[in-house]
């Protein structure tokens, strides 16, 4: 159905608002799963070899132009829902692509139409994501005027080697300069590493993770290497040439990982992501506790509604179909698609697995439009649980550590 014409009922902490309660609450339901905007950048300066997200290499971008189509996509699609006068965001994130390499006045640009319309509130999350270049580090006090308070650094190795071997184009030495001058600028400062590369140890990443601790992350997202198609590391894997760290290996980097994080206070909230309580990233926890979010710009999705009024919305990928959709209609919206029951239900216990306090009965209740307990297969509930891979919670069930370890393999076994 068109976008114009598709319509929700109003937002409200009832269904889907701010979060009601403290991200690091575990002792209160997460019953509201909160409301967010994406904005996806899609724009990059080199395309790493183990990115398969919707990421281009143009030689020139239109910054005042992208600026326009961006503002005008997002007020197409705020004009398409029905939000409560005193309602706000729980978060915004830019992420891309390269997000670093927009203009300040270009975000300023984004959240200025949110700010007009009363979206945004004293605790709305805003982070954006950074390359570590020192080019891009300049901007970094024009983002933090322009509205964004969370700043997400991509460092991904603390190895000039690894660094090289992942396609970046900065070097340890600019990474910990961007991280300090982020921390100088931001209050709140996230970064990401890859780990479980081709011929990394246990014993290496082990040293390596004590030096990104010695840094006191209050959140960190660790990712182990993955295998995507469609990109030059997956042709290189199918010939041989590409040889990640054994099932063995990879296991016990995790559970070191896991270890050594814990031990510094950062708590494994989600399955790749560590923060200090209070330091969650607030906008994937919408993700994962199936909350509700538009999605603006090239191949961003979101998720809206609840129940059999639950639907998926989809942007035009091209960066240059999109721009045309939104010229032409004011909406890059390719498709609005209805999520039936067992889509519903598919992806809140897949998101909700994810994370240590895993999934609510209450929230998958309203979700999916049935109960927990009725949605899954009892029968085989009680196996998992007895074989340690998932245990039941006074608000619903979660993956165990053993279990967070093939949770694929888990929800294809829940689900009638």
């Amino acid at each position: 159905m068109p976008f114009a014409s598709w319509s929700m009922p109003a937002l409200s902490a009832e269904s889907s608002g701010p979060m009601a309660t403290s991200p690091s609450d575990r002792s209160v339901d997460p019953i509201d799963g909160g409301f967010g905007i994406y904005v996806h950048w899609p724009f990059c300066v080199s395309k790493c070899p183990y990115c398969d997200f919707n990421s281009h290499v143009r030689e020139s971008i239109d910054q005042e132009g992208w600026r326009r189509a961006l503002v005008r996509d997002l007020e197409h699609a705020l004009d398409s829902i029905t939000v409560s006068t005193d309602q706000k965001l729980t978060s915004v994130f830019f992420g891309g692509g390269t997000p670093s390499l927009m203009e300040p006045d270009l975000v300023a640009g984004v959240l200025g139409a949110l700010k007009d319309r009363s979206l945004l509130g004293d605790d709305t999350e805003v982070t954006l994501e950074a390359n570590p270049s020192s080019a891009d580090a300049e901007r970094f006090e024009g983002y933090s005027e322009s509205g964004v308070n969370r700043l997400s650094v991509g460092v991904q190795a603390l190895d000039d080697g690894a660094l090289r071997f992942l396609g970046r184009r900065h070097d340890v030495t600019e990474a910990l300069g961007a991280v300090e001058t982020a921390r100088e600028v931001f209050d709140r400062v996230s970064f990401d590493l890859i780990y479980a590369r081709q011929g990394q140890t246990p014993t290496a990443w082990r040293e390596e993770l004590k030096r990104v601790l010695a840094l006191e992350p209050t959140h960190v997202s660790l990712y182990q290497l993955t295998i995507e198609r469609g990109t030059r590391f997956h042709e290189a894997h199918a010939r041989g040439d590409l040889v990640l760290p054994d099932e063995d290996d990879s296991a016990e980097m995790y559970e070191d990982t896991v270890s050594q994080c814990g031990e510094v206070g950062l708590q494994a909230y989600e399955v790749s992501n560590f923060a200090f309580p209070g330091e969650e990233c607030r906008h994937n926890l919408i993700y994962w506790r199936s909350g509700d979010w538009l999605g603006v710009g090239p191949g961003a999705h979101g998720r809206m509604g609840m129940g059999e009024n639950r639907v998926a919305l989809r942007q035009w990928r091209s960066p240059e179909k999109w721009r045309d959709a939104v010229e032409d209609s004011g909406s890059g919206l390719e498709a609005v698609e209805a999520l039936n029951e067992s889509d519903r239900a598919a992806e809140a216990l897949m998101m909700g697995m994810r994370l240590t306090e895993g999934v609510s009965a209450k929230r998958f209740e309203r979700i999916v439009g049935t109960s927990l307990w009725d949605g899954i297969n009892s029968d085989r509930l009680d196996e998992l649980v007895a074989g340690g891979f998932l245990e039941r919670t006074t608000k619903g069930i979660r993956a165990t550590a053993r279990g967070r370890n093939v949770l694929n393999t888990l929800v294809t076994e829940l689900l009638i």
